[in-house]
């Protein structure tokens, strides 16, 4: 089983993908209230438990000059920490607009504003994961 858990950190919620166990395709999973760094991490630690997640892959969100930003210090500080309370391989992801692009694909399909508030978040997560996979698939290896 190759599943994999896509993180999209951001400053009040972390948005949370699931691949299937093959590795191929990512679909988001409810959000993580951020809480505080103990309670944050003890959720992400439950849900490798729960799905036997051998990758986590977490969304670096560098600016467009490729860059890091306070957000990007923000996701490197969640590997930092998670790296030091499991042993599950940490990987970051380039995730250049992937908010951007869940919030246009919910409006083409017709999403009302207040649902997109609340999907978004593991939407992105999707699709952070899904460009993982599709990376990895395309390289011969399943996620």
């Amino acid at each position: 089983m190759n599943r994999c858990l896509g993180l999209d950190v951001g400053e009040r919620r972390i948005g949370v993908a699931l691949s299937d166990p093959l590795g191929w395709t990512a679909s988001p999973l409810p959000p993580i209230e951020r809480a505080s760094w103990k309670k944050d991490l003890a959720r992400i630690r439950a849900l490798l438990a729960e799905h036997e997640v051998t990758r986590v892959v977490v969304g670096l969100p560098v600016r467009l000059d490729g860059t890091p930003g306070k957000s990007a210090e923000r996701a490197m500080e969640l590997v930092r920490r998670l790296r030091g309370t499991t042993k599950v391989p940490i990987v970051t992801w380039d995730e250049r607009l992937t908010t951007r692009e869940a919030e246009r694909r919910l409006i083409e399909a017709d999403v009302r504003r207040e649902r997109r508030k609340e999907v978004i978040d593991g939407m992105a997560a999707s699709l952070i994961l899904q460009g993982f996979l599709d990376a990895a698939g395309a390289q011969g290896e399943p996620g």
